[in-house]
């Protein structure tokens, strides 16, 4: 995939891109049968609505539930891609996640764990038992910027990284909206007839929710990531930003509860205006805004005793803590 050549959101049409990419995927796939994984985001709805108009019925579609999403996400995702007519099979891996992050604090080696379950154990046994021969993903252009400028390995690029799919895991790998950055993405997927709840929704890294949390994580740790992440989403809904999310810090930090020194957790408030990621500013948010989301943070989050708020752009900072 070298060379990728850049279609800017400007000068996307995007029904000709819809129907250009179905018809490639159609002829590549052939008489055979693919697969892919729905996360809910914009970039895997848009490819699974263009490979079911490619494929139909032989497309199959999945929601791995590896116990790292947001609150409720497999049923609502379930529920919404059903009035489309794409049936949504979901698959309890909760476990195997889990099991292989234990013990792993190092970022690189958390998405790589991450890599390895996803597309060798979990996605490599559907995929042998299904027959399919092509996984189809909503690898985007931004996703490869970042990989081989080192600023972080995305776990669904793997030409950039010297890997081959189909030796390493024995399937090929589709990627049609790999030209593609966000607000092109976007785009797609409004022509696509997906509701504005969707298209507009906000990023959401491939390693989930953690990738929010610094250090090991754990099932308790990633519900506290969970929980502070819904209150946020639900208190910033308004505000306009590209993007918003709680990071859980790694170290507990001296608080007090009931005039006693407590040694809870911290949770840090990101929340960024950007166009399509690859730069961004923090939101200016109203400190009135500020204090309500702490507040509600520390009253509804056990264990949490400090909320802070990340004021630095991107670069040096990422959007994403690890």
């Amino acid at each position: 995939m070298a060379g990728v050549i850049e279609i800017k959101a400007a000068d996307l049409n995007a029904q000709s891109f819809i129907e250009k990419k179905a018809k490639e995927i159609a002829e590549l796939v052939g008489d055979g049968e693919a697969i892919n994984a729905l996360s809910g985001g914009v970039d895997s709805s848009a490819v699974t609505m263009i490979g079911h108009k490619a494929l139909g019925s032989k497309l199959k579609t999945y929601f791995i539930d590896n116990g790292l999403m947001r609150k409720d996400e497999p049923q609502q995702i379930v529920s919404l891609f059903k009035k489309f007519g794409v049936e949504v099979k979901v698959i309890n891996a909760q476990e195997d996640f889990f099991n292989a992050l234990k013990g792993i604090t190092d970022p690189e080696k958390k998405r790589e764990a991450i890599t390895q379950t996803f597309y060798k154990d979990i996605f490599g046994k559907l995929v042998k038992e299904s027959g399919a021969k092509y996984l189809l993903q909503g690898t985007i252009l931004t996703d490869i910027d970042e990989t081989v400028a080192g600023i972080k390995r995305q776990h669904n690029v793997f030409e950039q990284l010297g890997i081959d799919p189909q030796e390493a895991f024995g399937y090929e790998i589709i990627e049609p909206m790999v030209q593609l950055r966000k607000d092109g993405a976007r785009k797609v997927a409004e022509a696509l007839g997906l509701p504005k709840s969707l298209f507009n929704r906000m990023p959401f890294p491939g390693p989930a929710l953690s990738a929010r949390v610094i250090g090991e994580a754990t099932p308790k740790r990633i519900e506290t990531a969970r929980i502070s992440t819904q209150v946020i989403e639900e208190e910033l809904a308004s505000s306009g930003a590209f993007q918003y999310m709680a990071i859980l810090h790694q170290d507990k930090v001296t608080g007090m509860r009931d005039g006693k020194r407590d040694f809870g957790l911290q949770i840090e408030i990101r929340c960024w205006d950007s166009i399509d990621a690859r730069t961004a500013t923090p939101t200016r948010l109203p400190f009135d805004t500020l204090d309500k989301v702490a507040k509600r943070i520390v009253a509804e989050v056990p264990g949490v005793v400090s909320v802070t708020y990340n004021i630095t752009t991107k670069p040096p900072s990422t959007m994403e803590a690890i």
